[in-house]
């Protein structure tokens, strides 16, 4: 197996160990970058990530051990190496209590020993990196399965995908646009025997019926203008896996009675053509629209309804999970700030308690959208208020149960300090009150109250 190449950035106040050790690396074939002290190597930090920190322990200004500590805090995912005269090793031992995974004494009795301990940290860092890319795989499947699912709520729908998902059964899975359907499909599916297999997606709602029907059950050459070969479609596609049939609600009556008859014996027939085709596809159905409803109305076929209503599953929209609301906002945070290289840590002052004060009609996915943009306006460490640009108004959070006055004063606040992006003069003068007393409810309330915005 080929020795892992990396990115490495040497610091050592002494140039003459600064060439010795970045000749041996470049001799490995690495990306090299030097520096001459802590500063310079923070300030390089900065604007890269680096595999491998390779510094001394003892250098004027900031120290060896203070970058280890800076480099842990900003980008933990970096590997340390402590340089160390023999007279500090105490330093060393204590370096490794902080997180460096190795040191090495000086001066180096041998290049190769140099060579050896890169090459084992940088291969650690690969298989790692490598556990973290499947975990990363995962939860671009889950965002909100494996990693959040403290609301009862959403911990039963998450049960319901578990116990159906070993069988053939067809699922109906109902909620609010954005609340995360098709995530659900990807969840039973990977837990089902055909994980394996392909998981094939179809929105009902994105294409005319015509080539919806070609889209589903493919069409022979010929069968219509522009039909100049012969194309499967997607249940041919997902054979032996998962087809999921998302706004299924959408379906005209021909094709409910088509769909119908793959969902009863497994067969169909393309598009102008006359050969039966058979298929063994697991069924997944979603709607954002009542089913029952449109029986009624006679719009969707009853006999399809019970069909495809064997195992409903009901996903809770997101105001109904207010305590999943911050460990998603900081799960799209951590995946967009990869995405779009920023080095951002988490939220400021009031930003947690607008987020869980907003009643996000669009759900997770209007949330994903508000946090993205807020990654790519923000230019500090931490998002703001002013990064967030919540609509002015939203539906309240928790309908239901009749509110006490303390409940309807939060939201209030939380109104407030939503339509003036955060700013506490503002908000005070639209609620009719102080600024003083506006940080005693603030307090009282749990919602950040630090630095006053008096714009």
């Amino acid at each position: 197996m080929a020795r892992p190449k990396g990115s490495i950035l040497v610091v050592d106040d002494e140039p003459a160990m600064r060439l010795l050790l970045s000749s041996v690396l470049k001799e490995e074939g690495h990306d090299v970058t030097t520096a001459s002290s802590g500063e310079e190597a923070l300030r390089l930090i900065a604007k890269r990530h680096y595999h491998l920190l390779l510094t001394d322990l003892k250098m004027p200004g900031i120290s060896g051990l203070e970058l280890l500590e800076q480099v842990k805090r900003d980008d933990p995912g970096t590997a340390v190496i402590l340089l160390t005269a023999f007279g500090t090793v105490e330093g060393a031992v204590e370096a490794m209590r902080m997180g460096a995974v190795h040191y090495l004494l000086k001066p180096l009795s041998n290049p190769e020993e140099l060579r050896l301990s890169v090459r084992r940290v940088l291969e650690e860092r690969r298989v790692t990196d490598e556990a973290t890319t499947l975990r990363q795989d995962t939860e671009s499947v889950f965002p909100f399965g494996e990693i959040v699912a403290g609301d009862g709520k959403m911990q039963a729908a998450l049960e319901l995908g578990r116990s159906v998902a070993p069988t053939d059964a067809t699922v109906l899975i109902t909620g609010e646009t954005g609340t995360g359907k098709e995530l659900m499909a990807r969840a039973i599916h990977h837990w089902s025997p055909r994980a394996g297999q392909s998981f094939v997606a179809v929105n009902c709602a994105s294409l005319v019926e015509t080539l919806l029907e070609s889209e589903l059950f493919g069409h022979e050459k010929g069968s219509f203008t522009g039909a100049v070969v012969q194309r499967r479609g997607r249940f041919e596609l997902a054979h032996g896996g998962t087809l999921f049939l998302d706004e299924v609600g959408e379906m005209t009556h021909a094709l409910q009675s088509k769909l119908l008859r793959v969902l009863q014996d497994g067969t169909f027939e393309r598009v102008g053509g006359a050969k039966t085709v058979t298929v063994d596809v697991r069924v997944i159905t979603a709607t954002n629209r009542d089913l029952q409803r449109l029986v009624g109305e006679r719009v969707f076929r009853e006999d399809l309804y019970y069909r495809l209503s064997v195992f409903p599953i009901t996903l809770p929209p997101l105001r109904e999970r207010p305590a999943d609301i911050l460990p998603l906002a900081d799960h799209v945070l951590r995946q967009a700030g990869r995405r779009f290289g920023k080095r951002i840590v988490g939220f400021a002052g009031e930003v947690p308690a607008l987020l869980q004060g907003y009643g996000w009609p669009g759900n997770i996915r209007e949330l994903q959208n508000v946090i993205e943009r807020a990654v790519i306006l923000c230019g500090e460490e931490r998002i703001t208020s002013a990064h967030l640009h919540l609509p002015l108004s939203s539906p309240p959070l928790s309908p239901g149960a009749p509110k006490t006055l303390r409940e309807l004063e939060r939201e209030a606040i939380l109104g407030a300090l939503v339509t003036h992006a955060g700013n506490r003069r503002k908000a005070a003068d639209q609620l009719g009150v102080g600024l003083r007393t506006l940080y005693t409810r603030l307090r009282e309330y749990g919602i950040s109250g630090e630095s006053v915005d008096e714009e």
